[in-house]
C-alpha cells in the first residue's frame, strides 16, 4: 500500500470518528428537545408550575416556565441544525475520500 493510500485511509478514519461523535451529539440534543417538548405539553395541563434549580424545587409562573422551555427548545433546534450541517459535510467528505480510494485501489493490485 503506497503512502497516498495510507494517508487517505487515515483521513477517512478521522472523518468517520468525527461523524460518529456528531451523530451522538445530535441524538443527545434530540433527546433533550423531546423532554422539553413533553414538558411544554405537560405544563399546559398543570395548575401550578415548579422548576428545579440546583438541588431545590421552586415555584414559578406557567408563563415564565413556558417561555424558558420554548427558549431551550429553540436553542436545541439550532444546535441540531448545526450538527446536521456538520454531519452532511462529513458524509460528503467521506464519500469523496472513498471514491478517491477506489481510484487508487486498482494501481495497487
Amino acid at each position: 500500500m503506497d503512502k497516498e493510500t495510507q494517508m487517505e485511509i487515515g483521513k477517512l478514519q478521522m472523518i468517520e470518528q468525527k461523524l460518529q461523535s456528531v451523530i451522538m451529539q445530535k441524538q443527545n440534543f434530540q433527546s433533550n428537545m423531546l423532554e422539553v417538548e413533553n414538558a411544554i405539553i405537560e405544563l399546559k395541563n398543570a395548575e401550578t408550575a415548579y422548576k428545579i434549580v440546583g438541588n431545590i424545587m421552586i415555584s414559578s409562573t406557567k408563563d415564565d416556565l413556558n417561555a424558558e422551555l420554548k427558549e431551550k427548545k429553540e436553542l436545541f433546534e439550532e444546535k441540531i441544525k448545526t450538527l446536521e450541517k456538520q454531519e452532511n459535510k462529513l458524509k460528503e467528505d467521506s464519500k469523496v475520500i472513498r471514491e478517491k480510494l477506489e481510484k487508487l485501489s486498482p494501481k495497487n493490485e
